[in-house]
């Protein structure tokens, strides 16, 4: 098997622990197998011809395991919203010589890793998201480091919370599971965590802040994921956005929940509320020494996967142990909070 070529592509949103997914696919495809690899630059980008496909060597990729980012690039695009996308992937594929490719990404970009490998290309894919939100998969690398830096920041909010007697409402990153919120809420000690599962009512939030000041309680820290929906008087529950613009998989740009919730509670309670959105800082930084271990193994096995020809397929984590599962389980929707889990959560809101 010496003398193969794997690509290797960084697609969506950047998250701490890309970088030790490719050091560790790049030392063992090259030590272990004699394989060469290639880095894919800005995801499918690269490979629609609009990027760059570069030999990857162990000086690249010497000190780069506890660096954020990805020394790839990424790009959030989707070969089948572009005219012969595919076909093209494939051109390039055959271009570079290319044997098999690695995908690092989240829910969009697996979910075109699964459409492309019934077209017939050979692919490998690794789970990828600090929403924690990919079906199959117990967990993503970089979810942990964003609990990390969301439960930080909640302790950081929380003196100043208590320091002036206010109520502070924390958005965290969630476009459609509520996993950093919930976490980083329980971590915290969160007076009330609202996710993007079960739709907010703001009548009741803001009755659950006015019952908690009554009974005594001097300030309160509400955690909110991005995507937490809010009821309307009439319709469905909405979203809320930062604009219309949406990107090519078809995701608007959210933000700005935590500002509605604050906004209800300051009129209708007369509290002294601010709201905190943490952004991107969630997504940057060193990853935590758990998500450095997950990488890598993650990166090791996914190159263990292309020796053995198992195309097609996802590294996922399931107990403690690795194993593949097939990349059509992606696409069968997001890994969302359950029920039981939140009324855990709900113990100890109030």
């Amino acid at each position: 098997m010496g003398d193969m070529n794997i690509g290797v592509l960084t697609g969506g949103g950047d998250c701490p622990g890309l970088n030790a997914v490719i050091r560790a696919i790049t030392q063992k495809g090259i030590c272990k197998y004699g394989y060469n690899v290639f880095g894919v630059h800005e995801g499918w980008k690269g490979l629609l011809g609009e990027g760059l496909v570069k030999p990857l060597t162990m000086a690249d990729v010497a000190n780069i395991l506890k660096l954020g980012g990805t020394i790839l690039k990424t790009s959030r695009t989707n070969p089948f919203s572009v005219d012969n996308g595919p076909a093209r992937i494939k051109e390039n594929i055959a271009k570079h010589s290319l044997d098999a490719l690695i995908v690092i990404g989240g829910v969009d970009t697996l979910g075109v890793a699964a459409r492309l490998h019934q077209e017939g290309v050979r692919l490998v894919g690794v789970p990828k998201t600090i929403d924690n939100n990919v079906w199959g998969t117990d967990r993503t690398f970089g979810f942990d480091t964003a609990v990390n830096v969301a439960t930080e920041a909640i302790d950081r909010v929380r003196t100043t919370a208590e320091a002036h007697n206010r109520v502070f409402v924390v958005e965290v990153m969630g476009r459609d599971a509520g996993w950093i919120a919930i976490e980083s809420g329980i971590a915290g000690g969160a007076t009330m965590i609202l996710i993007p599962e079960f739709a907010v009512d703001l009548e009741k939030v803001v009755q659950c802040v006015a019952e908690r000041h009554k009974r005594g309680g001097e300030f309160s820290l509400i955690v909110v994921a991005e995507g937490t929906k809010i009821k309307r008087v009439a319709g469905d529950p909405s979203v809320v956005t930062v604009d219309d613009e949406k990107d090519e998989f078809g995701n608007v740009r959210l933000g700005g929940v935590a500002d509605k919730v604050a906004e209800a509670i300051r009129r209708k309670t007369g509290f002294d509320c601010r709201s905190v959105r943490l952004g991107h800082i969630q997504r940057g930084g060193s990853p935590t020494a758990y998500d450095r271990v997950l990488s890598t193994r993650y990166g090791l096995y996914a190159v263990d996967m292309v020796h053995s020809g198992e195309f097609g397929k996802m590294a996922a984590l399931k107990g403690t142990k690795i194993v593949p599962i097939p990349l059509t389980d992606v696409q069968k929707g997001s890994k969302t909070v359950d029920q039981e889990l939140y009324e855990t959560a709900e113990l100890f809101f109030g």
